[in-house]
């Protein structure tokens, strides 16, 4: 991939090399860092070398031109000192992202009460073009804003959210659908704005893959924490007789009863608590009025899968990963991965390990590894 941003912009910071040389940088450095748990073959799931990203977020530059007497709008990122860099084009999003970005640029533009106090412009696009854009405001947004941007929905035929402070406006719809093929099979997902999502559907379409191939299928119970909204959990739930998955956000929850609707799946249930709080139910420590309709006892987990934020796990919940057969860990940062490793595989011994590529051309890789017990 080339970029004319390429060492200016803060965002893509391996620039200098070309997409196979920044992998092999990234996986030397992983194989590295975990060599003392594991000499097996690690597998790389690779990314697209350019227009990967289906989300991304962009400033609002505003700049005078003094001899037409108005202002000009441009996207706008950091640079590599921190200051601002006004952009025109963005070479790792998605192609339908790579040409919306102009034209909604343009048509902000020629409308003062679109375009005044915009601050920033967020863009969520599923794989069948599928197209969500909010619209970030330092001012409150009246009913004139609502005419002219539901005008702008259907003229470029997206959706569109206004935000300002303590504000949300949505015109039309406040998420995309997407379908996944997995496996030749389809899975249906409805992706919130302002919900996560993975923002590389290539790789993390491979990454459900991979898991699923290295799950076989039986008739014990899984058991998931931060499940966010079902990304995992539903194409998991094939594999299991029963999946009993725990989120804190509410937002992600929501997601996940829709997607396990979208799927006709039932064999889910799922718990908006934290994984702190969960261990205390499981091990009896506290009763939780939110469990008061699940029983707990009737489960029969075999398997235990996490993907927690960067922070890793806390102590009792790697403690509590140490009881089950299985242990299926998605991380998103590899250093807190490896003080969880520390710990884990003293009760349990690495059987296959990932790395994906999730974002191109930065220091950045998410791992997964699937461990037994010894």
């Amino acid at each position: 991939m080339t970029c004319e941003y390429f060492g200016t912009c803060a965002s893509c910071t391996l620039y200098d090399k070309t997409y196979d040389e920044q992998l092999n940088y990234k996986v030397e450095r992983e194989k590295q860092r975990f060599s003392n748990f594991t000499n097996i073959d690690f597998d790389i799931i690779k990314s697209e070398p350019k227009n990967f990203r289906n989300r991304a977020e962009f400033r609002i530059w505003w700049e005078k031109d003094e001899q037409n007497d108005k202002d000009i709008l441009s996207y706008a990122m950091n640079d590599i000192k921190k200051d601002i860099l006004e952009i025109d084009s963005c070479s790792i999003v998605s192609p339908d992202i790579a040409n919306l970005m102009p034209k909604i640029l343009e048509d902000l533009q020629s409308s003062m009460i679109l375009s005044f106090r915009l601050f920033a412009i967020e863009f969520l696009v599923s794989s069948t073009s599928d197209m969500l854009v909010t619209l970030i405001y330092h001012k409150k947004l009246e009913d004139e804003w609502i005419e002219l941007a539901k005008n702008l929905e259907a003229k470029l035929n997206i959706k569109i959210i206004g935000r300002s402070r303590k504000q949300k406006i949505v015109l039309s719809s406040d998420f995309i659908n997407e379908t996944l093929n997995i496996e030749n099979q389809k899975f249906h997902f409805a992706y919130e704005e302002n919900g996560f999502t993975q923002p590389n559907t290539a790789v993390n379409v491979q990454m459900i893959e991979w898991v699923l191939q290295n799950t076989p299928k039986q008739s014990k119970d899984l058991c998931e924490l931060y499940c966010g909204g079902g990304n995992f959990t539903i194409p998991l739930s094939k594999k299991f007789n029963k999946v009993l998955a725990t989120e804190i956000s509410k937002t992600s929850i929501k997601s996940a009863l829709r997607n396990c609707a979208l799927n006709d799946i039932n064999s889910i249930e799922f718990i908006r608590m934290s994984a702190e709080d969960f261990v205390q139910a499981l091990n009896e420590v506290r009763a939780f009025n939110r469990l008061k309709n699940i029983d707990l006892k009737s489960y029969d987990f075999s398997t235990i899968f996490m993907d927690p934020p960067r922070s890793g796990l806390d102590d009792t919940t790697r403690n509590l990963a140490k009881d089950f057969e299985n242990i299926i860990y998605i991380s998103c940062n590899p250093e807190t991965l490896h003080r969880d490793l520390q710990e884990l595989t003293k009760s349990h011994k690495i059987v296959k390990f990932a790395l994906f590529d999730q974002f191109a051309y930065t220091e950045h890789i998410e791992c997964g590894a699937i461990l037994v017990k010894k």
